[in-house]
C-alpha cells in the first residue's frame, strides 16, 4: 500500500498502521496523510478521484491511539473503494427525505449527521477489529463515553456547543448506544463491563433517548445491505432520534 505522510510528524505510526491493515486488506490508491493544526483529537478520511486523504490533527497524530485511529480511517478508505452503501449514499439526501416536512432545531440536525457518522463507523469498525487490538478500542471508547457523562449538562443546553459547553446529554446518550452496540456486534466485553454503566448513565442523563433502541439500530445493520436497505436504515435512525413518537 502506498502512504505517503506529509508535514513534519514521525510517520512510524501510520507506516504502522499500513502495514496492519495490509494482513487482511488492501487499498487500490495510495493514501497521503496531513496532519492538521486542530486542538480536538479528529480524524477524518477525504476521497479523491486518485487518491485518498487521512486528515488528523496534531493531538491525535502525538497520541497512544494514533496507529488505531489511522486504521480505522483506512478501513473507511476500504468501504468507499468497495463502493458500500454506507459510504456511498449522500447522507444530505437520506436526512432531508427522513426530515422533509419536519421543524427540526439545529442542534438535532447535527446530531443527525453524527448518527449517519456511527453507522459508517460501524461497518469501519467491522475492518478495523479484524486487525486491531480491541482492547485499546474498548478502552478508548470507554474513555470517551466516561469523560462526555461527566461533562454533559443536565437538562441539556440547546446554546451548549455554541457556547463551548459540556456535550448535548442526548447525542452522548446515541453515542453511548454506539459504544454498546459495537463491543456487541463483536462480542468484545462482558456485560458487567464499565461501559454498561456509562451507558445506563448516560440513558438516564437523556430520558428521551432509547438507548436500548439505538443500540439495536446500529447493531443490527447487515453486513451486505443494498442501498435502499442502507437508507431506510438511517432514514428510521434520523426520524426515531429527531421526530421521537
Amino acid at each position: 500500500m502506498d502512504i505517503r505522510v506529509q508535514g513534519d510528524i514521525a510517520p512510524d505510526p501510520f507506516l504502522g498502521a499500513a502495514s496492519r491493515f495490509e494482513t487482511e486488506f488492501s487499498l487500490e490508491a495510495p493514501v497521503h496523510v496531513r496532519v492538521r493544526k486542530n486542538p480536538d483529537e479528529r480524524t477524518w478520511a477525504g476521497h479523491y478521484p486518485d487518491h485518498h486523504v487521512l486528515n488528523i490533527s496534531e493531538r491525535a497524530a502525538t497520541s497512544a491511539m494514533a496507529r488505531e485511529l489511522a486504521v480505522h480511517e483506512l478501513a473507511h478508505m476500504a468501504r468507499h473503494e468497495e463502493a458500500h452503501p454506507s459510504h456511498t449514499l449522500s447522507t444530505d439526501e437520506a436526512l432531508y427525505l427522513g426530515l422533509s416536512g419536519e421543524s427540526v432545531e439545529r442542534r438535532k440536525l447535527a446530531h443527525c449527521y453524527q448518527i449517519a457518522n456511527h453507522m459508517k463507523d460501524i461497518y469501519a469498525d467491522d475492518i478495523t477489529l479484524a486487525v486491531s487490538d480491541p482492547a485499546k478500542l474498548v478502552g478508548f471508547l470507554e474513555s470517551k463515553l466516561a469523560s462526555a457523562v461527566v461533562d454533559s449538562p443536565n437538562p441539556p443546553r440547546a446554546d451548549s456547543k455554541l457556547q463551548g459547553g459540556g456535550p448535548d446529554p442526548e447525542i452522548t446518550a446515541v453515542n453511548a448506544a454506539f459504544a454498546l452496540a459495537l463491543v456487541e456486534r463483536h462480542d468484545l466485553v462482558d456485560r458487567d463491563h464499565r461501559i454498561y454503566d456509562l451507558a445506563r448513565a448516560a440513558g438516564q442523563d437523556a430520558p428521551g433517548v432509547d438507548v436500548e433502541d439505538f443500540k439495536r439500530r446500529f447493531r443490527a445493520l447487515g453486513p451486505d445491505p443494498t442501498e435502499s436497505d442502507y437508507r431506510k436504515a438511517l432514514v428510521d435512525a434520523t426520524r426515531a432520534y429527531a421526530i421521537p413518537s
